[in-house]
């Protein structure tokens, strides 16, 4: 290929992408000024004459262009339908080479005549594509075969035309930021020169012929017999040349064959999609460039599809096909956390911290197909979620329009992912000509469990990878290992287990996988999301504050919240809020059914609760607040200390407790790899309708099965993860709420360091990632009676829109600072002397709890077999719970995220105490009075160990 030809083609090429620019960009600005009937007639019109114009160059240029063409021509669930209609002609057969040409090769290739090889050769091609043509054939020895000749010179034509995409993708991310495809275009030079290769593409043909034939007794297995798709044998090959089993089969394209032939198009692209669910998931080795060209239907029934054309095919390595497996998993469940954790295993790097973007855009991928007729509406809604995502980066960044408009948010793209979506992409196209709609969450699902979870999904997991691999802290521990191990990952998904006796760490173990389709191991550091679990921690807050000389137990809220004094909630005191009986049950009940995502905006649900009616009169009867319980105290918390709901967290308990990085109420981005995610035991669950109790209001257990599939969904969501919701959001680690409560069984005094047999050490995580991206400058004026957001201003720490200095480590107290850097300050939390008593709602503090109630002040309080309430703590809905026992200097933590009806915490509680001699408490006895946590997470007695 000459100078002059390279010199000519690339004019061509940049010529024409400039005058198809500036006609677009002219189009645009005169649109502007016209009725919308008007400028979809024009819209129209501009893109059937650009559409002839790439047509006519590509014909012309031949080579990669073609092919491009063809891949382009199949997006009818993208393209604006004048291109499709023009760029389908590509999809027919290209003029075909002389044959002198084609048997030249062919006796070049194989060293003899043609007569040698063939006893019948078709003159004319079945077909012509831009590398090369096929003629049908017999062998010498009665075969009947097809022949795919390689085009003489194209070699040197497509490794020009890659060059000139190259540039071409390079001036266009240039010209159009948001639109820089270079990633694409460098993995498409690396694959594309593949395809000129034909002895690469008989072994490759081989290799998916075995791969999608073969049976495995691997969790493969119930997927390998759900392929039934044909592959051409190859009979023989060399570099250009490329011989292969005849199969009559129906075109893709010819419609009036198809429908005479009785072909279901539904089922047909139905088994070409688990073909390549196989192959991607399965095999990790794949056709990369599925365009409806490669592939037939036989022709007789039943109708199978027919795979042609390996030659661009990729393998990827078995860390890719996991991380391609979880990002498709996690996509159908919803979970940001799986889903960001996918995106770092491929080597995707985002520069915008915008979880829910980035799940809408990997969810894009696949979404169900569209229909060639569908694809106007399909365009406009990607069109209308591209604009919503611009406008929510804008008022994250605080860009203008134009910036916003030039960023990519995408800094990292690795090309295993790149092809992996242009099959996807191809696919789709493919359903689209066809006229037919393909769920892809249903066909591929079971693939990627299959390679995601493998002999996991089984439960054959070696006991050595289930239970995390650290010391034991004491014989108790080694027996309670196997016992997790009995239960077995049928009862438990991932779990943690952290106990207290007498100031000591006697147990801390972790076990099983972070999530349902994230099968990396739970560590010790592992935080789990806990639900109500989070009341103890909010009540613990309260009392520090009362213990500071902030407020006082009886004190009327109105008094420190000025808000909160309207609609009959005058006489509601700081005890009512504790004791769960101010009459609030269910303010904002119906707020997580009318919008769920209300919840993540702290200011405006605590603007809510401060003007909600009570039910009943304070004080006259307790009933669970399971919601609202957390945004009043979190009002009054903040209103008291004049300082954020998480300033006082950190200060209060985090840091004297050594805590950092490991107890959370509204996680702060950075912390997203240690997420458990949530999943759901539903056959337990159902047996739960119907089950109710007078301290829980029947608005919860009302389709309670329902509501706890659901919640999953919603709270492994990174926005309301990250979320301030004190009554059911809190993420820790076991260990971090075992020494919370193993203070507090000591009224306050701080336990000796946590063991160091756990890695990383308590305390040792980074207490404040860093925010990927600037927040919001603090408006003037905005600081509360206490002086905390100058403090935050003035200290260099972050703040978010509404105030929040972002989990700020600097602000501590002269005593949690003296303890915190192990001096010899004061080592308790609590200076009064009668805590305990405040927080179970005995002796002096009797008189603020109502009487028979199984709240003390702020914390459950269970009642040992003697009838005395010796016993404190909290349980959250799906079996995660915390509690201490003040008698014998003991506490415990539980951490799950399989979401059940609590017997297995029950059983590990009952084991626990069992052994060291203890009295069980009511709530995880087999037959004791329970909570209203427990009355949902109530089993029936042979669930019960």
């Amino acid at each position: 290929m000459g100078w002059g030809n390279i010199l000519t083609r690339r004019l061509k090429v940049f010529s024409m992408a400039l005058f198809i620019y500036f006609d677009y960009k002219a189009v645009q600005k005169r649109v502007q000024w016209v009725s919308t009937v008007k400028k979809n007639a024009i819209w129209t019109k501009t893109h059937e004459r650009n559409a002839r114009r790439v047509l006519n160059l590509m014909i012309e240029l031949e080579g990669l262009w073609v092919k491009l063409g063809q891949y382009l021509s199949t997006r009818a669930d993208v393209l604006p339908e004048p291109y499709i209609n023009v760029l389908k002609q590509l999809q027919d057969s290209l003029p075909p080479r002389p044959f002198e040409e084609v048997r030249g090769t062919i006796e070049k290739e194989f060293g003899k005549p043609m007569s040698d090889l063939f006893t019948d050769f078709v003159v004319d091609p079945l077909a012509t594509a831009s590398i090369a043509q096929v003629h049908r054939a017999t062998l010498v020895d009665g075969r009947d075969v097809v022949v795919k000749i390689q085009h003489d010179g194209v070699k040197e034509v497509i490794l020009e035309d890659l060059k000139n995409a190259k540039s071409l993708i390079e001036w266009i991310a240039w010209a159009e930021p948001q639109y820089d495809f270079n990633p694409m275009i460098d993995e498409w030079c690396k694959e594309a020169p593949k395809e000129l290769d034909f002895n690469h593409e008989a072994e490759n043909t081989r290799a998916v012929s075995r791969n999608l034939s073969r049976k495995t007794d691997s969790a493969s297995a119930s997927v390998s017999s759900a392929v039934d798709v044909l592959i051409p044998e190859v009979i023989q090959s060399t570099d250009k040349v490329l011989i292969l089993q005849y199969m009559d089969g129906i075109r893709l394209n010819d419609h009036d064959s198809l429908e005479a032939y009785g072909v279901d198009k539904q089922k047909i692209v139905e088994e070409i999609t688990r073909a390549y669910a196989h192959q991607i998931y399965i095999d990790g080795f794949f056709n990369g460039d599925p365009h409806p060209g490669n592939f037939l239907v036989s022709k007789e029934p039943p109708h199978k599809p027919i795979l042609l054309d390996f030659g661009l095919t990729k393998r990827i390595s078995e860390s890719m096909r996991q991380a391609l497996a979880k990002m498709f998993l996690s996509c159908a469940e919803g979970d940001h956390v799986a889903l960001l954790s996918a995106f770092a295993e491929m080597g995707l790097k985002l520069r915008v911290d915008m979880p829910q973007q980035a799940m809408e855009i990997a969810t894009i991928f696949f979404r169900q197909s569209t229909t060639s007729s569908e694809s106007k509406e399909n365009i406009k809604a990607l069109n209308d979620q591209r604009e919503r995502n611009l406008k929510a980066l804008q008022e994250k960044t605080k860009w203008n329009k134009k910036e916003v408009q030039r960023f990519n948010p995408v800094d990292a793209f690795p090309g295993d992912a790149i092809i992996f979506m242009r099959v996807l992409n191809l696919l789709r196209g493919l359903s689209a000509s066809l006229n037919v709609r393909i769920v892809y969450l249903d066909i591929m699902r079971p693939f990627a469990e299959s390679t995601l979870l493998g002999t996991m999904m089984h439960g054959h997991i070696p006991n050595s990878q289930w239970i995390y691999d650290s010391p034991t802290n004491s014989d108790l521990e080694s027996k309670l290992r196997n016992y997790l191990l009995q239960l077995g990952s049928d009862k438990i998904l991932g779990i943690q287990v952290c106990a207290y006796k007498d100031g000591k760490v006697i147990i801390d173990t972790a076990a099983g996988m972070l999530g349902k389709y994230d099968p990396r191991p739970v560590q010790p550091d592992s935080l789990f999301p806990v639900f109500s679990v989070t009341k103890g921690i909010t009540a613990g807050m309260i009392h520090w504050l009362v213990d500071k000389g902030k407020l006082k137990y009886e004190e009327t809220v109105a008094n420190i919240w000025p808000k909160f004094g309207t609609n009959r909630k005058e006489l509601i005191k700081v005890h009512h809020i504790l004791n769960h009986t101010s009459g609030l049950h269910n303010a904002l009940g119906d707020l997580m059914k009318e919008d769920p995502l209300l919840v993540c905006d702290w200011e405006e649900t605590l603007n809510k609760i401060a003007t909600c009616t009570p039910e009943t009169e304070p004080g006259s009867a307790q009933i669970y607040h399971y919601l609202s319980f957390g945004w009043l105290c979190g009002g009054v918390i903040e209103h008291a200390s004049g300082k954020k709901f998480q300033e006082v967290l950190e200060e209060a308990i985090v840091h004297p407790l050594h805590l950092d990085g490991e107890l959370y109420i509204g996680i702060p981005p950075g912390v997203e790899s240690r997420l458990a995610a949530l999943t759901v035991d539903t056959d337990e669950l159902q047996k739960l309708s119907g089950r109710t109790g007078p301290e829980v209001p029947s608005s919860l257990v009302n389709n309670v099965a329902q509501m706890a599939t659901g919640i999953p969904v919603l709270f492994n969501t990174l926005n309301v993860r990250r979320a301030i919701i004190p009554a059911a959001n809190g993420h820790c680690s076991a260990r971090a709420l075992a020494r919370y409560y193993a203070a507090l069984a000591t009224g306050g005094c701080i336990p000796p360091p946590h063991t160091t047999n756990s890695k990383p050490t308590l305390g040792s995580h980074v207490h404040t990632p860093k925010f990927p991206t600037t927040t919001p400058k603090k408006k003037k004026g905005a600081a509360k009676k206490g002086g905390s957001s100058k403090q935050s201003v003035q200290d260099g720490s972050q703040t978010d829109k509404r105030g929040y200095s972002q989990l700020r480590t600097s602000d501590v107290d002269d005593e949690a600072a003296a303890t915190a850097a192990g001096g010899g300050g004061v080592s308790r939390i609590f200076s009064n002397d009668k805590i305990l008593d405040a927080f179970m709602g005995v002796e002096e503090y009797d008189s603020m709890i109502h009487p028979n109630g199984k709240f003390g002040l702020g914390f459950r309080k269970y009642n040992n077999p003697s009838g005395k309430p010796k016993c404190f703590g909290h349980s959250g809905m799906g079996g995660s719970t915390g509690y201490c026992d003040v008698e014998h200097n003991f506490a415990i933590a539980v951490m799950v995220n399989k979401m059940s009806l609590g017997s297995v915490t029950r059983g590990i509680i009952r084991f626990v105490c069992e052994e060291l001699g203890l009295p069980v408490p009511d709530e995880f006895s087999a037959s004791g009075e329970k909570g209203p946590d427990m009355t949902l997470n109530l089993a029936p007695s042979q669930q019960q160990r």
